[in-house]
């Protein structure tokens, strides 16, 4: 009986060592379940943003409103600065994607260039969204931006209006290659072009750059152009051109609707500004990455509202 008992002892006992072992595996297991869960979770939160300049007060508006979203809707958002460089640009893709984000905001340094970058992506399949310029390949699945076609014909119009009908005009164009260099440039030959008195003097890139539009500008007058308008492609190079200018009595007009252009228009130096609103552009990228990681359906194009601002 003494045997029959020990025996039983023994197989309880071997019994609650197993359970206790399952229980301790079960215990772990859940808390791998766990860790991967709020693995995910955190992956899922995270956004990448790559700006093709901070050197831009444009592109530093957009920023704002890109981390002002990201902040009021609880997620993080990871920004990177591309200075204008395409290579460098790629390299960021990469980083970002290693990081682990969950969508991909771009603002291309090149519409042709970023192409490279934006299939880094896709391969890892992060969705990627564009804002400001376009990518002209690569898989995106939605573009945030202002009509730049529309923006270029607003100014070449309000040219025309200013001047009576009747103008020489000087166009500094930005990056080549840029989608809104190819976009503004349109809409201000379709509003200028082929009309009695009108004559595009001089068209030359400044890169959207200050103080290359000063040089440029510089140049152009030194070749002795007769020109009583200048339409630049965004108001750094505006502001580069009234330095160029000075006290010469010309219409000048910019693109984008920054605070030194806005100061500029207010003091009477540039004529006008065809503005954009950067810092909506950003806070509309988050928003619909945001809905893209959530699953949800986002328009291909999303167009942001552009006004002209005079004195």
């Amino acid at each position: 009986m003494k045997k029959i008992s020990n025996k039983v002892l023994s197989l309880f006992l071997t019994g609650i060592i197993a359970f206790a072992t399952l229980a301790g595996c079960g215990q772990q297991g859940a808390k791998k379940g766990n860790e991967t869960k709020k693995e995910t979770t955190t992956a899922s939160k995270k956004i990448g943003m790559i700006v093709s300049t901070l050197n831009n007060p444009f592109f530093v508006s957009m920023k704002e409103g890109a981390a002002k979203k990201a902040k009021e809707m609880g997620y993080e958002l990871v920004i990177l600065d591309s200075q204008n460089d395409a290579a460098k640009e790629r390299a960021n893709v990469e980083d970002l994607v290693q990081q682990g984000v969950s969508a991909l905001i771009v603002n291309p340094t090149d519409s042709d260039a970023v192409g490279n970058a934006i299939k880094v992506a896709n391969d890892k399949k992060v969705p990627v969204l564009t804002v400001d310029r376009k990518a002209n390949s690569g898989n995106v699945v939605s573009h945030i931006a202002s009509d730049n076609i529309k923006g270029g014909n607003m100014a070449g119009e309000f040219i025309l209006e200013k001047l009576g009908g009747k103008a020489n005009i000087v166009e500094l164009q930005g990056i080549p290659g840029a989608s809104a260099t190819r976009d503004r440039g349109k809409g201000f030959h379709e509003a200028v072009d082929g009309k009695a008195g009108v004559k595009v003097v001089a068209t030359q890139p400044a890169d959207f750059d200050r103080q290359k539009g000063l040089n440029v500008m510089e140049n152009i007058m030194q070749g002795n152009a007769k020109f009583d308008a200048v339409f630049a492609h965004n108001d750094e190079m505006a502001l580069g051109a009234i330095k160029a200018l000075k006290d010469k009595k010309v219409v000048i007009v910019g693109f984008d609707g920054n605070e030194d252009a806005k100061k500029a228009v207010d003091e009477g130096k540039l004529t006008a500004t065809i503005a954009q609103q950067p810092d909506l552009m950003g806070s509309l990228a988050v928003e619909n990455a945001i809905k893209v990681i959530k699953g949800e359906k986002v328009a291909n194009e999303i167009p942001v509202d552009l006004k002209i601002i005079k004195k």
